[in-house]
């Protein structure tokens, strides 16, 4: 099991670093400059022994064992200067040392904080791209405020990882090499005393660790539902406001928002527990060094600066471990979110461009579905069951039935915002799997019931998709569409920001910008959704005519909840619980289609 759980946390680490790669030349850099920086640093602690020993006491520096020629020579020439020479020179090296840890520590940290940005771009970029990219039926599974989650918070905990855990994996370690290296090279025997440190710090570290993984994990879910949570009261805050549902959201949301506040603080007392374990154990091995050593120096068998230096280095030693033990915290946390983040970069694309696909020409003969069957998931029912229908081109094709039978999803596969379960969608005899998704899609205008406004101009929402449109094109859309009255009595007219989802226009406001967008893009398919349902009488009597001057010559998919819409319809189709109930004309229904009769007498029985 536990080889199991290393195989699956060195995968994760493996994709954290992934989004380094593309920067690995500048990581490089910075690498070498942080080990760099890391010598400079390690040698201002050996600085200490010619100022203690040869500066203040007039000693030699004494070392218990025969050194390599390179460290014992330079040792031999310090104690062959007069101290005071010693003395007026020791100040340069402090500073020569200083200036140049600094410059090469301020590089590095530049270069990693760039490095630590960069990936934060790339993986917002390629997240909000596969969101994009991903088809509808991803989008019935996963709520907004988690995937919104995941670009926001779930990224800036990469970014943590990068900007401060690689920086200190690799800088922490170096001091630790360098320390060790130092100890060693005094107190071979002594220095063995780091091997206690090591397991004594490492077991406990990796035990938080573990802990705080699973924490993060539950903090970040926690989050997502704060996130969605947010999403859905404030953009529906007319609706809680309707039903007095203030108080009620409002504790609900302090609910959430204290249960991410306890695993918040799980989180931090386990990391406060890495700073009195490292602290006990290294002042544990410190007294033991003291007590060890200090004999050699009162007999005068070691310099008072070489044991100075040396258990500087043990002592030194701690500190990087409790960093190394942080990093472990933050890179735990950000493997995490690194799973979180590649739930959605490998979630599968269930509608793709086939890679040979061609452009579709204008519509020449119509569309067929054949044998359709649709199902969202496997553990789903069917939504249609064996559809087959057929419409020309120009005919103007009704479909109607109860709420559920499966109208809306039937034109979504003609766009093929979902493919079929089995069957095929065609247009010219040719199958929509085949065709390019721009040349399908730029042939579709949709005006659907949920009028979808983006926090823009007017001009640009009806522009949407046309930016290279001009203004007279876009006044004479929305004049066809009876908009431009309303739109010339607003403050700035075509450029005044509407506000999130249209806020500020009225439901017959938005749905006729919704209708000039379609007739600004003039498709030759259009899919009107119960496209007049939110206008009063007069306005949908104005639009019902714009739309049927829209309609000639092109064919039309109407989808109609109320039966007065679709009498003068070339083809009316008929659905009851996926199945096609009944096919005609409205008055060969009336007769032949007892759901479409019921449905006529329920809507126009006094």
């Amino acid at each position: 099991m536990d080889m199991v759980i290393s195989s699956a946390i060195m995968k994760n680490y493996l994709k954290l670093l992934q989004f380094v790669r593309p920067h690995w030349k500048l990581f490089a850099i910075s690498v070498f400059l942080m080990l760099l920086a890391s010598l400079f640093e390690g040698f201002q602690l050996p600085m200490l022994v010619p100022m203690i020993d040869n500066i203040f006491n007039d000693k030699d520096i004494i070392i218990p064992q025969q050194l390599p020629a390179f460290i014992a020579e330079p040792i031999g020439y310090i104690n062959s200067l007069d101290r005071m020479v010693i003395f007026k020179l020791f100040p340069f090296w402090v500073i020569a040392l200083m200036i140049l840890k600094h410059i090469f520590t301020y590089f590095y940290s530049y270069f990693m904080s760039d490095i630590s940005q960069k990936v934060m771009r790339d993986i917002r970029d390629s997240l909000y791209g596969k969101i994009q990219r991903l088809s509808l039926d991803y989008f019935t599974k996963k709520r907004t405020g988690e995937l919104m989650s995941r670009i926001t918070h779930d990224v800036n905990i990469i970014e943590n990882a990068v900007s401060y855990g690689l920086i200190d994996l690799f800088r922490q370690s170096f001091m630790i090499v360098i320390y060790l290296l130092i100890a060693f090279g005094i107190h071979p025997k002594a220095a063995l005393v780091i091997f206690v440190i090591f397991p004594l710090l490492g077991y406990p570290m990796y035990r938080i660790g573990k802990a705080l993984k699973k924490i993060a994990k539950g903090t970040q879910e926690k989050m997502a539902d704060i996130n969605s949570m947010l999403l859905e009261t404030i953009s529906g805050v007319q609706l809680v406001k309707a039903f007095n549902m203030e108080n009620k959201e409002t504790q609900r949301f302090k609910s959430q928002n204290d249960t991410y506040y306890k695993f918040r603080m799980k989180g931090v007392k386990r990391t406060l527990l890495i700073n009195p374990i490292t602290e006990i154990v290294g002042m544990a091995c410190g007294l033991s060094i003291f007590l060890w050593m200090g004999l050699d120096v009162i007999n005068n068998h070691l310099s008072l600066g070489i044991f100075v230096l040396f258990f500087g280095s043990i002592m030194s030693i701690i500190s990087p471990i409790k960093k190394l033990g942080n990093v472990n915290a933050i890179m735990q946390q950000a493997l995490s979110a690194t799973q979180r983040i590649y739930d959605v970069l490998d979630a599968p694309i269930t509608v793709s461009e086939d890679p040979k696909a061609k452009a579709l020409p204008e519509m020449c003969r119509g569309i067929s579905l054949n044998n359709v069957t649709f199902q969202y998931h496997e553990e789903s029912g069917l939504i249609l069951k064996e559809i087959n229908l057929t419409i020309n081109k120009g005919e103007l094709v009704a479909i109607v039935g109860p709420t559920g039978a499966g109208k809306t999803t039937l034109v979504n596969l003609i766009s093929r915002f979902y493919d079929p379960t089995t069957g095929s969608v065609d247009i010219d005899g040719t199958d929509v799997k085949t065709l390019a998704f721009e040349s399908l899609r730029q042939q579709i205008g949709i005006v659907s019931q949920s009028t979808i406004l983006f926090h823009d101009t007017v001009k640009a929402n009806i522009a949407y998709g046309h930016s290279h449109a001009d203004q007279p094109s876009i006044e004479a859309a929305a004049r066809k569409a009876y908009a431009h009255h309303f739109i010339e009595q607003m403050p700035l007219g075509y450029n005044t920001v509407i506000g999130d989802q249209g806020i500020r226009l009225s439901g017959g406001e938005k749905q006729r910008l919704s209708i000039a967008r379609a007739i600004l893009k003039n498709p030759p398919i259009l899919i009107l959704d119960e496209a007049t349902s939110q206008l009063d009488s007069e306005s949908e009597k104005y639009i019902q005519e714009a739309l049927d001057e829209l309609m000639k010559g092109r064919t039309v998919i109407a989808i109609a909840h109320r039966l007065s819409t679709v009498t003068r319809a070339d083809k009316i189709v008929v659905l009851e619980h996926g199945r096609m109930v009944g096919l005609g004309r409205h008055e060969e229904l009336l007769r032949t289609c007892p759901l479409y009769e019921r449905l006529h007498r329920m809507q126009f029985s006094i």
